[in-house]
C-alpha cells in the first residue's frame, strides 16, 4: 500500500511542471471596436479621441510628452479576446485621464509597447494573454487636435 502512495505522489510531482508553465499568447486585435464598446458602456466619455500611429488625426495644434500605460486584467473564465478588450479599456481610461489633465482632446501616435518593444498598426493593438492574466501596454501622446 505504501508503494502505491509513493507512486501516486511521484506521478503528481511529475505533472507539476506542465501545469506551472505560463502561457503567453500574442494577439493583434481590432482597436476601434474596443474604443466604441467602451464609449457605449460609459467607461470612456467620448470627449477624448484615440488615434493609433498611422491614422489620420486632423491638425495637431499641440502635443504633450509621451506617456505609457501598462494594464493587466483577470483572464480567468474569459476568452483571450474578451480579456484583452478589458485590459485595453483600462489603458484607454488612463490615457483619457492624462489627456484631460493636460486639457487635451485626443491621444495620438498610440502604439503597443509590450516589454518596451513597439508595435505600430493603424488598426490593431497587441495583447498578451495567459491562463490567468491578460495585458496591454501602450504608449501615446496627449494632444490638442482641431
Amino acid at each position: 500500500m505504501e508503494n502505491i502512495w509513493r507512486a501516486l505522489s511521484l506521478a503528481a510531482v511529475l505533472c507539476l511542471p506542465a501545469v506551472g508553465q505560463a502561457r503567453d499568447t500574442t494577439h493583434f486585435l481590432d482597436f476601434q471596436s474596443v474604443v466604441n464598446t467602451a464609449i457605449a458602456d460609459g467607461q470612456l466619455d467620448g470627449t477624448v479621441k484615440f488615434y493609433l500611429k498611422g491614422q489620420p488625426t486632423g491638425k495637431i495644434v499641440k502635443t504633450f510628452p509621451a506617456a505609457t500605460s501598462n494594464k493587466k486584467t483577470n483572464a480567468f473564465n474569459k476568452s483571450d479576446e474578451a480579456a484583452c478588450g478589458w485590459a485595453l479599456r483600462s489603458v484607454l481610461i488612463a490615457f483619457q485621464e492624462n489627456a484631460k489633465k493636460h486639457n487635451a482632446n485626443a491621444v495620438v501616435n498610440l502604439v503597443s509597447y509590450y516589454k518596451q518593444s513597439e508595435y505600430a498598426d493603424p488598426l490593431k493593438f497587441e495583447c498578451h494573454a495567459g491562463g490567468v492574466m491578460a495585458g496591454v501596454a501602450m504608449r501615446g501622446q496627449a494632444a490638442i487636435v482641431k
